[in-house]
């Protein structure tokens, strides 16, 4: 029963958490929901298995402190403690799905936190000791206004930097084709940085203890508890890292500058078309590293609180120790789970981000993704060290760069709801998790009865809200079939409309100067105006 609650998990962080990396992506048509979710389910896949880490935590970030010499850890309070993990995937789990059903992008590490939160306050009543960190409990609640409010207002400037520079120039095809690189280079650099620190973490701790390299803080920061002190030693991003790091963006950057040198953009030369296809193999890029970082760092969020089940089960002892080897087999589950929760269920949130905040387009969601990925950076410096969420920080960005134009362009109703949704995290599921503990009855056989009976509940909810889970709809290129569309969106779509008809009317002119057929062009205007004119109605309406 405990691994299918782990797989239960995997698939929720697959379907809520992929639209950290794919919904920009998907909101500014830079890619097809369904190209979206076979690259993200791929990368994903690929980050959770091959660059996870081995060794994880047993007791998962930090919320429960646990002396493991003390002679109370022996083999009653390991099997609660085992038992408390299963109930915390399991509310977790359930918190996620609802989530989901929704739409609301939410923190798989903030409800796993919850979870485990839950379980500490029981063993705490039940053992008559103090387990919770609660300074750990208050940083968390503490990420829930700074990396949004952070995030929001790097991808804010973000954006107006781009439009200063490009999109307000006379020829902005011209100059994006050479700044581009020249602005991806802060974003590569930051994806190089994070590549060390989330994705490749487990990589480099095991090339130290294999002797490949001197000293693992030699590449990745040393976490004195998160003490604000940015003098002490180690409180900074080692020099091999930025090296690396800079490395990375400037080939990158080239790479970039080449590629860019070669797309025929000629039909698209004189409107704002041409800048938003370059920036569209920016999104691409950016979106395919978040995921595989998401698959790397994030799985253990399912498997973590697995690896503790099985290492009391499994050990000879049946007791916990500090830390837990992953089996393989494990591992695979996991990362399967993500991949499967990304195509069955990815498309219901990515929908949230990508197209019911703000309108999005490429120059949108690389400002948005720049600024998101910049703010966990940061807030992962050893004199920090916040348990920030990826989630809350893309959604503030993707807040940020809508303000960009104008308090109108952000429907503030749906991001209340995502809000609300987030304060709601953390104790949804520690009070899901106390209830199936305390259900139990800390007995094993009860866990096992009770397990089906929460699975059921769970999916005659889901069932009655009038949703099913359809494989054909993850893989639909139209997402938004599945509800009715709100004023917001029309909005939105009547910009569009009107945006390409002044693009198209403008084709003509300048092609009509140029002593060339401007047919094309006046056809496709009179057709965008049509459409802009339709959807106007349905706005009054």
């Amino acid at each position: 029963m405990a691994l299918i609650v782990c797989a239960y998990m995997a698939w929720n962080i697959g379907a809520n958490d992929v639209a950290n990396a794919m919904g920009t992506s998907v909101g500014s048509r830079a890619l097809t929901l369904k190209q979206a979710v076979i690259i993200a389910a791929v990368f994903e896949f690929a980050g959770a298995f091959f660059a996870g880490d081995a060794v994880t935590d047993t007791v998962r970030k930090g919320i429960l402190s646990v002396d493991f010499a003390d002679p109370m850890i022996d083999d009653v309070f390991s099997t609660d403690i085992a038992l408390g993990f299963i109930a915390a995937m399991m509310a977790a789990a359930t918190w996620l799905t609802i989530a989901t059903r929704y739409g609301l992008p939410v923190s798989t590490t903030h409800s796993i936190i919850g979870g485990i939160l839950g379980v500490g306050l029981i063993l705490e009543v039940k053992y008559s000791t103090s387990l919770i960190d609660w300074e750990v409990v208050r940083k968390v609640v503490m990420s829930w206004v700074a990396s949004p409010l952070m995030g929001g207002l790097i991808g804010f400037f973000s954006f107006i930097i781009i439009k200063k520079l490009i999109l307000d120039n006379d020829n902005p095809v011209e100059r994006s084709m050479w700044l581009a690189p020249v602005l991806a280079f802060p974003t590569f650099f930051v994806l190089g940085l994070a590549l060390q620190y989330k994705a490749l973490k487990g990589f480099i701790s095991k090339a130290a203890s294999n002797g490949w390299i001197e000293n693992k803080n030699d590449w990745l920061p040393v976490k004195e508890n998160g003490v604000f002190d940015p003098w002490a030693e180690n409180a900074w991003i080692p020099i091999n890292s930025i090296m690396l790091a800079a490395f990375i963006g400037i080939v990158s950057s080239l790479v970039l500058y080449a590629v860019l040198r070669r797309i025929d953009i000629t039909e698209e030369k004189r409107g704002f078309k041409g800048v938003e296809r370059i920036f569209v193999w920016l999104q691409i890029i950016t979106a395919a590293y978040v995921a595989f970082a998401h698959g790397a760092n994030d799985r253990s969020n399912a498997i973590g609180p697995m690896a503790a089940v099985w290492q009391v089960l499994s050990s000879e002892t049946g007791q916990l120790a500090a830390k837990a080897e992953i089996p393989l087999w494990l591992v695979l589950l996991g990362s399967a789970g993500i991949a499967v929760g990304v195509l069955t269920w990815g498309w219901r949130v990515m929908e949230t981000i990508g197209k019911k905040i703000t309108d999005i387009t490429p120059t949108r969601g690389f400002a948005a993704e720049f600024g998101a990925a910049t703010t966990i950076l940061v807030f992962s410096m050893p004199f920090l060290a916040v348990p920030v969420s990826t989630t809350h920080t893309l959604v503030g960005a993707v807040v940020g760069v809508g303000l960009a134009g104008g308090a109108k362009a952000v429907d503030f109703r749906v991001f209340g709801k995502i809000a609300a949704s987030w304060v709601a995290s953390v104790p949804a599921a520690a009070f899901g998790a106390v209830v199936l503990f305390v259900a139990s009855g800390g007995d094993a056989l009860n866990m096992i009865v009770i397990l089906p009976l929460a699975f059921i509940a769970v999916g005659v909810a889901i069932w009655k809200s009038g949703s099913e889970v359809h494989v054909e709809d993850a893989l639909s290129d139209v997402g938004s079939d599945g509800h009715e569309v709100t004023p917001f969106e029309l909005f939105h779509e009547h910009a569009r409309a009107v945006e390409e008809t002044v693009e198209y009317m403008l084709e003509a002119v300048n092609v009509a100067c140029d002593g060339e057929d401007a047919t094309d062009a006046i056809e496709m205007t009179i057709k965008t105006e049509l459409k802009a004119d339709y959807v106007k109605t349905e706005v009054r309406r």
